[in-house]
């Protein structure tokens, strides 16, 4: 269920698109979508290449915060909380702490998301009827990428595609959203064992 981590090989440069006059209007658009994002709440349907399925509750709040709460029976829970992406495995009572920057969540979760410059490039944009497509990676590619797909007029996030660096493929589908609703704080927090604290604090 780790449908947020894009990383773990060795690192390759990667050409970004042609863009076009048209091309790059669209993606002004989308950052200021996603830079206008407040808070969001939607319910999700999960799938994966290898055949798994799930269904739970996804929540943002932005900048730094997101919360992936699968339903039963998937005992699994991910939290960004502005520093960390965390994987709550209850199963197997293991909890994984990985540094927000490095996963494809930081895209959602940035204070002010610029997708022409800096770590990221657009790999490939993509439109149909009603709905556009942008692909992006780390300009130090590690193999993974992530496609965020638009409904449009109005813009509208409606899905995220993650292919991790083995070629394992994860959608994540958002249906019934809401935006600009307040969440009590602790929603972006997660329980530590007793006596263990999060990675680099003593």
């Amino acid at each position: 269920m780790l449908a947020l981590s894009l990383h773990g090989q060795a690192a390759a440069k990667v050409a970004p698109a042609l863009l076009t006059g048209p091309d790059k209007a669209d993606i002004t658009r989308i950052e200021q979508y996603l830079n206008g994002l407040v808070t969001l709440k939607s319910r999700f349907l999960q799938a994966s290449s290898t055949g798994n399925f799930a269904e739970g509750t996804f929540y943002l709040s932005r900048p730094g915060k997101m919360r992936v709460e699968y339903d039963p029976p998937v005992q699994f829970l991910i939290v960004a909380d502005g520093t960390w992406l965390i994987y709550d495995d209850k199963e197997l009572d293991q909890i994984t702490h990985i540094p927000l920057g490095m996963t494809p969540a930081d895209i959602l979760v940035q204070d002010n998301l610029s997708l022409l410059s800096g770590e990221l490039v657009v790999t490939k944009i993509e439109r149909g009827p009603g709905v556009i497509g942008i692909t992006v990676v780390r300009k130090e590619d590690d193999g993974g990428k992530l496609t965020l797909i638009f409904s449009d007029k109005p813009l509208q996030l409606k899905k995220w595609i993650i292919v991790d660096p083995q070629g394992v493929k994860t959608s994540i589908s958002l249906l019934s959203t809401q935006r600009d609703i307040t969440f009590d704080p602790k929603l972006f927090n997660v329980k530590l064992k007793p006596g263990t604290r999060p990675p680099g604090e003593k």
